[in-house]
């Protein structure tokens, strides 16, 4: 299995972090993330003020939040390109513990296809609609509803397609789409606990988490609120 790490050179607070990456996961290389900031990096990305699909998202896209978004979606061009059945990917604020990561891959390589695409997530929050196998406490799952965040996750190459064709133009960050299976036409598993860690806080804090005033945060937290209740009452089913 070959293994993609987002990592914006320009980062040297993650370098480190990235160099035990490359170690860690298998077949590893670094893929260059997209700047946001960046207008030649970003020129002809098609954005809407979160009213593309329903339910409506609340929030405007952030310029990091689309770097994120086309990085990975970089990622699964790669996929397609290369003609892998499937990758790893993962961000360069991820952490990983050997033994379960070994048994992790172990999962993967009994029940993955290139249809599925399946989660690697640092916390244990999903709760599921079906159990497909297990290894112990370690369950591979599919989630009712989807959880936040792209820490990790196995893509293959028919899914990276359909994500691909689906994300022409964007309105959400890129784990808030993923959530939309409804829209997106792909089912997402997940695989938890797993060894993984995401460990932001520890090398230069989230390039995507922006201050909000203390005037706004009230709002903000009850829009929030109301996102994830119409998201939750679209779960995935067996």
């Amino acid at each position: 299995m070959n293994s993609l790490i987002i990592h914006m050179s320009s980062s040297a607070a993650r370098r480190p972090n990235v160099a035990r990456l490359l170690q860690d996961l298998p077949d590893a290389q670094v893929v260059e993330a997209v700047n946001g900031r960046d207008p030649a990096q970003v020129a002809g990305i098609k954005t809407h003020a979160g009213n593309l699909h329903s339910p409506a998202y609340p929030f405007p896209l952030t310029p990091a939040e689309i770097g994120v978004f086309q990085s990975h979606r970089k990622c699964w061009r790669m996929i397609v390109d290369q003609g892998w059945d499937y990758a790893m990917i993962a961000e360069d604020d991820l952490a990983v513990s050997s033994p379960e990561m070994t048994r992790a891959r172990a999962m993967i390589a009994d029940h993955m296809t290139p249809d599925m695409y399946l989660r690697l997530p640092p916390k244990r929050r999903e709760k599921p609609a079906k159990v497909i196998a297990t290894d112990g406490e370690m369950a591979l799952i599919l989630p009712r509803v989807i959880g936040l965040q792209c820490c990790c996750q196995v893509v293959g190459r028919e899914a990276a397609k359909r994500l691909l064709q689906g994300s022409e133009q964007i309105d959400r960050p890129v784990d808030t789409w993923l959530q939309m299976h409804w829209v997106t036409g792909q089912k997402l598993h997940a695989l938890l606990p797993n060894g993984l860690s995401e460990i932001a806080h520890r090398i230069g804090g989230s390039t995507i988490q922006q201050k909000t005033r203390t005037s706004g945060k009230l709002m903000r937290e009850l829009n929030r609120g109301w996102y994830r209740a119409q998201v939750a009452m679209l779960p995935q089913r067996a």
